[in-house]
């Protein structure tokens, strides 16, 4: 059974920054793939960070240059750092997994809420 356990949400000042940590359980990040997506009120979930077993990662224009995907293979855990923190970027964050034969996530953490004030 796979659990993906997030962990580091919280309120923060616009410009300031914040960590979040995703442990998996019954799941291995080094081989497969990891993600980060946010839902905002009223809005679609979208993705934020990837990171492949190469560690290739992959973000979008409104957060590139300050979001990190970054994992740590003995722990077994997932972190997206994201420094210069907006308030267009308040939502709920989640930790996503699949296998390296998936094309879609198939594995996602409970959430955690980021807000962001100005």
């Amino acid at each position: 059974q796979v659990q993906l356990v997030e962990s580091g949400g919280g309120s923060v000042q616009a410009g300031g920054s914040l960590r979040l940590s995703c442990t998996a359980s019954g799941f291995t990040f080094i081989t497969n793939h990891g993600g980060w997506f946010r839902q905002a009120p009223g809005k679609e979930r979208e993705g934020v960070a990837s990171i492949d077993p190469g560690w290739n990662t992959n973000y979008p224009d409104s957060v590139k240059g300050r979001f990190t995907i970054s994992r740590d293979n003995a722990k077994n855990t997932l972190y997206l750092q994201m420094n210069s923190l907006k308030p267009e970027d308040t939502g709920v964050y989640y930790c996503a997994a699949r296998a390296w034969y998936d094309r879609e996530y198939k594995y996602w953490g409970q959430g955690t809420q980021v807000t962001v004030s100005s």
